[in-house]
């Protein structure tokens, strides 16, 4: 295990949640609020962690952190780039990619705009379709994301390679998702100009998929901005929504959220969702898609 600060880990832990008020992440202030910031247990809980294994933490106790939960800290406690390498230094912990897998640092600009976005479905995600953060009506739409690393964490790489993947929409729309993935990993591919890690995705799948490799050969190109979407929603049936990209300024980061046009049936449905939220209504979920 790495040498970890803990004194000095849990002050900053104190620090900067002592400095976030609950509307800046969504929250009810509340008339009986004693602490000027939020509640340990409000961080425990916007950070998926127990309130005891972070009250742990800022009681100077505890194992080292993992790289998963302290990108789940620094999302959940609103950290600047430089905050959130600090964070990992005081946990001895090396720094992860700034843009991609389960611990990349979410561009505080399209966080703060997800925060406000408590209406609709939406979430974080990367410019290869890997799932960084979601509101709760996101999940309660398309499930949580994968535990996993590397190219599985992109709903792209599993699209072509896992059939369970594709059951969030009906079938007679799957050549169409698939069509537009690849149009969009044409254009990533472009824009990053030759990165090994779009590299070893793009080579990895042409070999797995045919489907994927026929496509790919077309040399389509387009970023996928908006789309109309058909979700199957094992309680709620097949709702029709509009999907909307917001990019970061380096392109590497989408916030992506969903809506229906009012009085119709898919606006009924989504009133209805944030009713049911993420009761598990079937045996099984799919995967978050996006």
């Amino acid at each position: 295990m790495g040498y970890v600060n803990h004194s000095a880990l849990a002050a900053f832990l104190r620090s900067r949640r002592d400095r976030i008020r609950p509307a800046d992440v969504g929250l009810p202030t509340g008339p009986r609020r004693r602490v000027p910031g939020l509640r340990r247990e409000e961080v425990a809980q916007l950070a998926g962690l127990s309130a005891d294994y972070y009250t742990e933490l800022e009681g100077s106790r505890g194992a080292q952190p993992s790289a998963q939960v302290l990108a789940a800290l620094a999302r959940a406690l609103r950290l600047t780039g430089d905050e959130r390498d600090h964070l990992f230094h005081l946990a001895d912990r090396p720094l992860p990619p700034a843009a991609h897998g389960p611990t990349a640092h979410v561009q505080p600009g399209l966080l703060g705009l997800l925060d406000q976005l408590t209406a609709t479905p939406a979430q974080v995600i990367t410019d290869l379709h890997e799932v960084l953060v979601q509101n709760p009506l996101a999940v309660a739409l398309v499930g949580r994301p994968p535990a996993q690393r590397g190219p599985r964490a992109s709903l792209a790489y599993r699209w072509f390679t896992d059939p369970a993947s594709r059951t969030l929409y009906p079938p007679e729309d799957h050549a169409h998702h698939s069509r537009v993935l690849v149009a969009d990993l044409q254009a990533v591919a472009a824009k990053r100009g030759g990165d090994p890690e779009v590299t070893a995705m793009v080579t990895a799948l042409r070999r797995l998929s045919p489907e994927f490799a026929a496509l790919w050969d077309t040399h389509d190109v387009a970023l996928r901005r908006t789309d109309h979407k058909r979700i199957a929603h094992p309680a709620l049936g097949v709702i029709e929504l509009d999907c909307h990209s917001l990019f970061s300024e380096d392109g590497r980061q989408r916030l992506l959220w969903f809506d229906a046009p009012p009085d119709t049936e898919a606006a009924e449905q989504l009133r209805l969702l944030s009713v049911i939220g993420t009761q598990d209504m079937t045996p099984t979920r799919p995967p978050a898609g996006g």
